[in-house]
């Protein structure tokens, strides 16, 4: 049983920490051995599977991450930027496999994390599901085939608690449409209109975030130009997919050097 590895889940309390609990409790690739709150947390000193309203699980939700990830082999983290940060020197010192599907990191802290890839293993993505990485990897391809007088729009649409946008996975998407065409997404990003804004610039990259209700998350990638339209889509109607993906992560990076990794590595895309 202990050949398994163990797993310790960040941000226990919030929806994708429960799901991610699920996820590795359910598994038999997997065992979980730590979950970790903020200091002050009500869930602090409690088993999880109560605090979640179910079994014991025999794992006590702690405000000590380090000692938590001592027991561990990889820790998966959906939380926020300056937890992850913090997250990330903790399990390379720990050197466990980090897993981070936290979104709204900026450039900077994203460059920060590179102290620690030294030292461990971070898989890091936007967006941790299959039909996402395969819609980046098309998204790339038909942007490389069209030339400018196809405009390229990215939607995305998610729940109403979301903080952040655009969202972590229309970022990769617009990376991926930059990258076809070969320029910056920073010069060519249009993520404003309001008002007189002129006409649309040739060759922009243009995001919309929509928020509403419980939306898992939807992202469409359009193509337009004149007398005709693409659209490329991916639904997900149940975060379980982005734990799973998490999940197989933390698994593929056991052994792995120490560096930085993302979902197109761990599906071999």
């Amino acid at each position: 049983m202990t050949h398994i590895p163990g797993i310790v889940i960040t941000g226990a309390s919030g929806r994708m920490g429960q799901m991610l609990i699920k996820t590795v409790t359910d598994s038999d690739q997997a065992r979980l051995v730590g979950v970790v709150e903020r200091t002050g947390h009500d869930w602090i000193g409690q088993d999880v599977g109560e605090a979640m309203g179910g079994q014991a699980l025999g794992v006590t939700v702690t405000d000590d991450p380090l000692e938590a990830f001592s027991q561990a082999q990889a820790v998966i983290d959906f939380t926020a930027p300056e937890a992850t940060l913090e997250f990330a020197a903790l399990a390379a010192q720990a050197r466990c496999v980090h897993v981070i599907g936290t979104t709204g990191m900026s450039d900077e802290q994203i460059a920060a994390l590179e102290p620690a890839s030294r030292h461990a293993v971070i898989v890091r993505a936007g967006n941790m599901s299959l039909g996402v990485n395969l819609l980046v990897q098309l998204t790339k391809k038909v942007a490389a085939a069209l030339d400018e007088d196809f405009d390229i729009e990215i939607i995305e649409g998610h729940h109403h608690h979301k903080v952040d946008a655009p969202s972590g996975t229309a970022l990769m998407l617009g990376e991926a449409a930059a990258e076809g065409r070969r320029v910056d997404l920073a010069d060519v990003s249009d993520r404003g209109r309001d008002g007189i804004t002129g006409a649309r610039k040739r060759g922009d990259i243009g995001f919309h975030a929509i928020r509403g209700g419980d939306i898992v998350g939807e992202h469409d990638v359009l193509f337009a130009a004149p007398g005709e339209r693409i659209v490329l889509r991916h639904l997900a109607t149940d975060r379980a997919i982005f734990a799973r993906g998490a999940l197989k992560a933390a698994l593929w990076g056991q052994g792995k050097a120490p560096g930085q990794y993302d979902m197109l590595d761990v599906l071999g895309l």
